[in-house]
C-alpha cells in the first residue's frame, strides 16, 4: 500500500475518532485538519517517508521526529503537549510499547555521573533564562495559589526546613543540592552547619560563588561527590528532587545510606517525583521513553508505596507524606511559559536541538502531573524504632506564625 493511501485510511480512522485543534501540512501542498475550528497547532510533514510518525503517533515518535528534524510542529508549547497527548491517547492503546514500560536499567557511579552532567551541566544561562532568581529546579510550594515562582520557590525551601524541625544545634545534608539554595537558606535563617552535595560541576561552582558571595563559607560546604562516597553523621538530611536518578532497584539502598548517614535522633526528608502507576511504570504513550532518550537518561521514579517499602527496608520509619502534586504542574507550566517567553535567547545558548528538547519536556512535564501521569511527594521520616522525641506533636509549626522561636537565629 503506498504512503498517500495509508494517509487517506488514517485520516478517514483519525477524523472518526477525535477533533482536535489540530492541522496537518503535508510536502505536496495538500493539508486537512481534524476540527471545523480554528486549529492552535500545525504539524508540517516535509516529506513522503516523515507520515511513519504520524501512522503512530506516540509522544516519542512525535516529539523525536521534532527534535531531530525531520517534522516541525507549530503552536504554543502547552497547546503542542495537550494536542499531542490526545492523538496519542486516541490513537494508540495504552498497552504494549507505548504503555507504561518499566525499564532494568543497570547502573554505576560512572554511568550516574554521566547521566547528571548530560541534564544539568548544559550551562548555567541555559538554566538562569528560565528559573527564578535562586536557581530552584524543583517543585515550588503555591501556599495561596497566587504566588510567583519566586515567592513559591522560597517557600518551598522554608516548607521543607519547618517540617525538618531545625534548631541552632543541628548539622543539615542536602544530598543533590543543585545550585546552593536550600543550604544557603538554612544558614541564612538557623546559623546551622551545612553541607551540600552535586555530582554537576556547573551546579558546584556557581553554589561556591553564592555561598561566598553571602558570606557564608565558614558555615556551608559544597562538595562535587557522589551520594554513596558521603561520610559523617548529621542530625538532619534534606533530599529535593534527586533520588529520580537512584534507580528503583536501588531504593533501598539509598534509604540505608540515609539511615547511616543521620543521627539516631535525626531527621530526613525526601522530596521526589513518583510514577501514579502502582508498577512504577513510566508516562504513557512513549512520555518516558522521550525523556528516557532526551532529556534523564537512566531516570525512573517509583510509586509511593515502593518508596514507603523501600525506606522501611532502609531502617527508616515514614511519619509525614504529603502530594504536592498540583504544586509541581503549576511549577512547571511557569517553567514553560517562562522558556516561551525568553525562547530566542535560550536558543541561542543551548543550539536548536536541545532548544526542542526542553520546550517539549517542560511542557510535558505540565502535562503529565496536570493529568495525574506522575506526582510529587515530600515523605519525613527517622530511624525506624525511636522515641520521636525530637518532633512536634502537630502541623502547626510547618505555617507562618507558628515557627518556635528556639529555632531561628
Amino acid at each position: 500500500m503506498s504512503m498517500e493511501n495509508k494517509l487517506d485510511q488514517w485520516i478517514q480512522s483519525a477524523t472518526k475518532k477525535m477533533t482536535l485543534p489540530l492541522r496537518i501540512e503535508l510536502w505536496n501542498g495538500k493539508h486537512f485538519q481534524l476540527s471545523p475550528a480554528a486549529p492552535t497547532v500545525t504539524i508540517r510533514i516535509p516529506q513522503a517517508s516523515a507520515l511513519r510518525y504520524l501512522f503512530t503517533p506516540s509522544l516519542s515518535n512525535l516529539g523525536g521526529a521534532y527534535v531531530d528534524g525531520h517534522i516541525d510542529i507549530l503552536g504554543k508549547s502547552s497547546e503542542i503537549i495537550t494536542v499531542g497527548g490526545e492523538l496519542a491517547a486516541k490513537s494508540l492503546k495504552q498497552e504494549g510499547q507505548f504503555g507504561r514500560l518499566r525499564r532494568s536499567l543497570k547502573r554505576s557511579k560512572a554511568k550516574d555521573a554521566e547521566a547528571i552532567s548530560f541534564h544539568y551541566d548544559v550551562s548555567n544561562e541555559f538554566y538562569r533564562l528560565w528559573l527564578d532568581d535562586s536557581m530552584s529546579y524543583s517543585c515550588a510550594y503555591f501556599e495561596k495559589g497566587d504566588e510567583d515562582i519566586a515567592s513559591a520557590q522560597l517557600k518551598k525551601i522554608d516548607h521543607v526546613l519547618a517540617k525538618l524541625s531545625i534548631g541552632p544545634n543541628d548539622t543539615l545534608l542536602d544530598i543533590g543540592c543543585g545550585w546552593g539554595a536550600l543550604v544557603i537558606r538554612a544558614a541564612q535563617q538557623y546559623g546551622i552547619r551545612c553541607v551540600g552535595v552535586t555530582l554537576s560541576k556547573n551546579q558546584a561552582d556557581l553554589a561556591r560563588q553564592r555561598v561566598a558571595q553571602q558570606g557564608l563559607s565558614d558555615r556551608v560546604e559544597i562538595r562535587l561527590e557522589d551520594y554513596r562516597d558521603i561520610q559523617g553523621r548529621y542530625s538532619r538530611i534534606s533530599s529535593i528532587g534527586m533520588f529520580e536518578h537512584v534507580g528503583l532497584q536501588n531504593l533501598p539502598d539509598y534509604f540505608r545510606k540515609i539511615y547511616n548517614l543521620l543521627s539516631d535522633e535525626g531527621i530526613a526528608l525526601n522530596h521526589g517525583i513518583t510514577s501514579t502507576d502502582p508498577d512504577s511504570g513510566e508516562s504513557p504513550y512513549g512520555g518516558g521513553e522521550f525523556i528516557e532518550r532526551y532529556v534523564f537518561p537512566h531516570g525512573q521514579v517509583p510509586h509511593i508505596g515502593l518508596v514507603l517499602k523501600a525506606m522501611q527496608e532502609g531502617g527508616l520509619e515514614a511519619l509525614d507524606v504529603e502530594n504536592l502534586r498540583k504544586h509541581y504542574a503549576r511549577t512547571c507550566a511557569i517553567w514553560s511559559d517562562n522558556f516561551e517567553r525568553n525562547s530566542e535567547e535560550i536558543r541561542k545558548e543551548a543550539g536548536d536541538k536541545r532548544y526542542r528538547i526542553w520546550r517539549l519536556y517542560l511542557a510535558g512535564c505540565a502535562y503529565g502531573f496536570e493529568a495525574d501521569w506522575i506526582s510529587l511527594f515530600q515523605v519525613v521520616c527517622t530511624k525506624a524504632g525511636g522515641t520521636q522525641a525530637m518532633l512536634p506533636w502537630s502541623r502547626a509549626h510547618l505555617y507562618p506564625g507558628n515557627i518556635p522561636s528556639r529555632s531561628l537565629r
